[in-house]
């Protein structure tokens, strides 16, 4: 049976108890911990892992996220840092990479937009925000080219759509975190639906609350 966590009542793993697992827990498949803890603690990613759970612990409730990667590009001794990010956070970016600057992190950015290819390459002219006007594509696998090309070790994702997000982390060399998720309707807060689903966005969200 397929994992789903998402609708367990009882979540051994947080608790440690000794009350039976669910059906539909993937706990019962130990050999998948043994493999996952071996990779972990591998060679290429046991500094990295380390680092995380040390951010966690260091700025719990007091770093923003912003200060949060920072920190963790300084304790791993990140040379070359990557940032793709949407045109639309243009304004966010700049204050991002002023900040990292001072803190001695300097960005290699690249912004969706790069390449002016205008979307009649990928889409018909009707299925266009604005048909028959230039609209240039999104383009996140250039993005991850051009951060492969200058060999970033570590990649930040700003407000990438929906899709291109993904598309990018596939094709960057470099792992990656993300600062900022695009959300046009809630100030780019996706929980805002969720903590209205019973509310204002129950319509928008075709959710009868059950």
């Amino acid at each position: 049976m397929d994992s789903k966590c998402s609708i367990c009542g009882v979540h051994v793993c947080e608790t440690n108890s000794d009350a039976n697992l669910p059906q539909f827990c993937p706990m019962e498949d130990q050999e998948l911990y043994k493999e996952a803890v071996a990779i972990i603690n591998s060679d290429e990613y046991k500094e990295f892992y380390q680092n995380s759970c040390l951010i966690e612990r260091d700025g719990y409730t007091v770093w923003p996220r912003v200060k949060e990667i920072l920190v963790f590009i300084k304790r791993m001794k990140f040379k070359k840092v990557g940032l793709a990010f949407c045109g639309g956070f243009i304004p966010e970016a700049k204050i991002l990479t002023k900040i990292y600057k001072e803190n001695g992190v300097d960005l290699i950015s690249a912004i969706c937009k790069t390449g002016a290819i205008d979307k009649s390459t990928v889409l018909s002219e009707e299925e266009k925000l604005s048909p028959g006007e230039y609209e240039p594509i999104c383009n996140p696998v250039a993005q991850a080219m051009i951060l492969n090309k200058a060999e970033t070790e570590f990649n930040i994702i700003m407000g990438l759509c929906v899709g291109h997000d993904s598309l990018f982390t596939k094709f960057s060399k470099a792992l990656c975190t993300t600062v900022v998720v695009k959300d046009r309707v809630t100030g780019n807060n996706p929980c805002v639906a969720l903590y209205c689903a019973d509310g204002y966005f129950k319509n928008r969200l075709n959710y009868n609350g059950e």
